[in-house]
Parts: structure tokens; C-alpha cells; sequence
């Protein structure tokens, strides 16, 4: 398996890790009964609970492009130094930027999301080059 590959399987386990961290912290703030129910009421969630429902979207804006530009350098046979450390520099932003955001660090919260942007900029330019 590639190393584009394995960011990938890393990927969806941080996503799994962060939809679960909402869910328990949303359970904290707003009770079982309504994490179990259909949610038809939209209750706004406060604090941590409301930092970490804007850190799975915040992951989610980003996510299609990742995996986008993993499984091109797999499929194109494209993968090199700068899609792999691409990959890198997305996956471990993205795992450094989950408790920035859940105690709601500014700036330097801000850096992280930057640099993982990056490695999709060096994934994308690895892969026009």
C-alpha cells in the first residue's frame, strides 16, 4: 500500500476520532435523549460542545480535496516526496489542530490549519510537476 494510501486509512480514523468527540461532548451538553432522538429541535451548542461541531465541519471543508489529491498521486503512479510529505503535513495538522480547536487557541490555531493546508498545496503541485 502506498504511504498516500495510508494517510488516507489515517484520515478516515480522524474523522471517526472527531465525529466521536463531538458526539460524546455534544451528550455532555445537551443530554442522551436528544443525541439518540431525531434532533427535530436545532438546540445551538455552547463552549466546547460548539467548538468541536465547527472542528468536524472545519475537517469536512478540506477532507474531498485530501482525498482527492491522495488517490490521484495513487492512481497516476504520481506519488513522490512532496505528495507524500503533502499527506503528511495535512494529516498531522489535522490531528495537532483537533485540541487547538477544542480549547478554542486563537493564532496559533490558525498556524496549524495553514500548514496543513500546505501539504495540499505540495500534494497539488506534486502532482502538476
Amino acid at each position: 500500500m502506498t504511504f498516500e494510501l495510508w494517510m488516507v486509512v489515517g484520515s478516515v480514523v480522524l474523522l471517526f476520532a472527531q465525529i466521536t468527540i463531538q458526539a460524546l461532548l455534544l451528550t455532555a451538553q445537551l443530554g442522551r435523549e436528544y443525541n439518540a432522538g431525531p434532533r427535530d429541535e436545532d438546540k445551538p451548542l455552547t463552549g466546547r460542545a460548539g467548538r468541536a461541531k465547527r472542528m468536524v465541519e472545519n475537517y469536512l471543508e478540506t477532507y474531498p480535496a485530501f482525498i482527492a489529491l491522495a488517490l490521484a498521486a495513487v492512481i497516476s503512479g504520481g506519488s513522490d516526496w512532496l505528495t507524500q510529505g503533502g499527506a503528511a503535513l495535512y494529516v498531522v495538522g489535522r490531528i495537532v489542530y483537533i485540541p487547538l480547536y477544542l480549547q478554542g487557541i486563537a493564532y496559533f490555531r490558525s498556524m496549524v490549519w495553514i500548514l496543513a493546508a500546505l501539504g495540499l498545496v505540495a500534494m497539488t503541485i506534486g502532482l502538476i510537476v
